[in-house]
């Protein structure tokens, strides 16, 4: 039974004490028995030392995918770069266009372009900067690391465009902060 204290009264002190609580306690629980001691029983085999079963589940797992999968030639940087100079040009040229000599114009993004969009796009493209007096140009093509076992197609396509052209006069991978092998920068010649 709970008891509420009335603000006008002093607090009400309990009466029990620790030695009446320690005795209804024991009225509560009835006797005991104490539990016999546990005989010591020795393994009957001794344990095993650890082994580290997923760490070497792990490695073998990693080998194993290094073996059956093929290499992603996409995702290889190295010498990916494209170039090239049209016959009869002096290499200087070419050399000016790798260092960025030349201020790019207009630009062209083909990402998530089929082949046949592209083709048409790059060859507009080409056409209306000409018109325009737009003699350098960037051409983001990407590094193809989605087109798998097939190459970057859009950049074999746009290599191939640009060395059948008779109005490009030099081509070459982008500079880094330009797009690196994902872009081309194409300096085109005069109408």
């Amino acid at each position: 039974m709970r008891r509420r204290a009335v603000a006008s009264r002093a607090p009400i002190e309990d009466a029990s004490s620790p030695d009446e609580d320690a005795r209804l306690f024991r009225d509560a629980i009835g006797e005991v028995r104490p539990l016999p001691e546990p005989e010591a029983a020795e393994p009957t085999r001794p344990r095993p030392a650890p082994e580290p079963l997923q760490s070497e589940r792990d490695e073998a797992s990693v080998r194993d995918e290094l073996l059956t999968h093929a290499i992603d030639h996409g995702a290889i940087e190295v010498g990916d770069e494209i170039s090239y100079l049209k016959p009869g040009q002096p290499p200087r040229l070419l050399q000016k266009l790798r260092r960025g000599q030349f201020s790019v114009r207009a630009e062209i993004d083909l990402h998530e372009m089929s082949v046949a969009v592209a083709r048409e796009a790059i060859r507009q493209f080409l056409d209306d900067c000409r018109r325009h007096d737009e003699l350098c140009v960037r051409i983001v093509h990407g590094k193809g690391l989605r087109s798998k076992a097939h190459g970057p197609v859009l950049k074999q396509l746009t290599d191939g465009l640009l060395r059948r052209r008779a109005d490009v006069l030099a081509f070459t991978s982008a500079r880094p902060a330009q797009g690196g092998t994902g872009a081309v920068i194409v300096l085109l010649q005069g109408a």
